[in-house]
Formats: C-alpha cells, sequence, structure tokens
C-alpha cells in the first residue's frame, strides 16, 4: 500500500468518527476537529468550520509537524482547523500516537469545570481510559490550550480542558475512539454515583486486563 492509499485510508477512519461522534452527540455543528499522524513528517487535520458528520476526503489539510516549519501547510483541500496547534503539539510530546481526536463531551466537560473528578467504575474505563488528566480554560487557538494540552498527555491518554472539551489520544483512530467513547461514560456513571450518594468507589486498581 502506497503512502498515498495508507492516509486516505486513515482519513476515512476519522470521516466515519466524525459521523458517529455527531450521532452520538459527542460534538455540536461546526465544533470539534480531528486529525491523524499520516507519516513521519505530517498530519492531516479537518478543515475550519467543517462539521464531523458531513466530512470529505477534500475536508483536510495536511501540516508540517517539523518544528521550524510550524503550521505550514503541505498539501490538502481545506484551511486547517483553528485548534491545529493542539494536535501539532500532541503529535510532538507523544511519537508513540497516530490519531488525535479534540470532542466535546457534555458530561466530561461539565464535570472537570466543575473541579468534580470523572472516576473509572467499570472494566472498560480502566482499560481504555486509564487515567485522565484536566487542564484550565484558555481560549481555543491559543498556545497556552495547545501547550498545557500536550503537557498533560505526556502522562494520560484523555485530556479534558475545563469549559472547552477533550483531546484524546492513541497508536490507531479506533482506539483512539474507543477512549473518547469511554470518557463519557466514565464520566456520565460518576454523575449518575453522585445522584446516588457516592463520592468515592472506583475500579479496583491492578485489574483492568481485557481477555
Amino acid at each position: 500500500m502506497s503512502e498515498e492509499q495508507t492516509a486516505a485510508g486513515l482519513i476515512a477512519e476519522l470521516i466515519e468518527v466524525g459521523r458517529d461522534a455527531v450521532n452520538r452527540g459527542l460534538v455540536l455543528a461546526s465544533a470539534g476537529n480531528l486529525s491523524v499522524r499520516i507519516s513521519e513528517t505530517e498530519f492531516a487535520v479537518s478543515g475550519s468550520g467543517t462539521w464531523l458528520d458531513q466530512l470529505t476526503q477534500d475536508d483536510f489539510a495536511v501540516l508540517s509537524l517539523d518544528p521550524a516549519e510550524t503550521g505550514a501547510i503541505r498539501d490538502g483541500g481545506a484551511k486547517p482547523s483553528s485548534e491545529w496547534k493542539l494536535h501539532h503539539r500532541a503529535y510532538l510530546a507523544r511519537p508513540d500516537i497516530t490519531c488525535v481526536l479534540h470532542l466535546h463531551p457534555r458530561t466530561a466537560v461539565v464535570m472537570a469545570s466543575l473541579d468534580k473528578p470523572v472516576r473509572l467504575l467499570t472494566l472498560d474505563h480502566a482499560y481504555y481510559v486509564g487515567s485522565i488528566g484536566v487542564t484550565p480554560f484558555y481560549h481555543n487557538g491559543t498556545d497556552e490550550l495547545a501547550d498545557t494540552a500536550a503537557e498533560a498527555l505526556r502522562e494520560h491518554n484523555c485530556v479534558i480542558m475545563q469549559h472547552h472539551g477533550c483531546s484524546v489520544v492513541a497508536d490507531s483512530v479506533s482506539m483512539a475512539y474507543r477512549r473518547a467513547l469511554n470518557l463519557e461514560d466514565a464520566a456520565q456513571a460518576t454523575a449518575l454515583a453522585l445522584q446516588l450518594g457516592d463520592t468515592d468507589t472506583v475500579f479496583p486498581a491492578g485489574d483492568a486486563t481485557h481477555a
């Protein structure tokens, strides 16, 4: 398979994720943005103003990962999302990852914004999410937002930005999306536990393995 075919295939996976994420209410209207590392030196990110349930191959821009060429557009038919720095910094901080999903899961963002820790309560939460970083609010598109999120991603695969959204990373598109889904499910489960009067139950440490 050629590099071009590989890039197109990865973008096709993002297109499906975008459609499903909107259907599940993980992002509204033209919010959120998605990206994949398509080579050692480039990543593709969804375009500015695009709706994630209407993405096509032409709705992505290819940007350089070279720190000396920060923000340089190398290919693609779209203007990159204003959050491209969020993705760029994540790939530089985590050379092991292939995908960055920036979504706006309501319960997770509300919990973090109210300083309520999202707890991992099920096996899937523990296995897919693992741990959660939280960063303070910074305006979208800023260096502060991108840098604080990237720093948190050095230790966590899921980071919630207060009053904003989340960044979830993995070595594949499918794993990143599994993590995003389980992050919001963990937030919803935590909110339910709080409504039931429980404030400290978590999944047993050391048991987060799948068969």
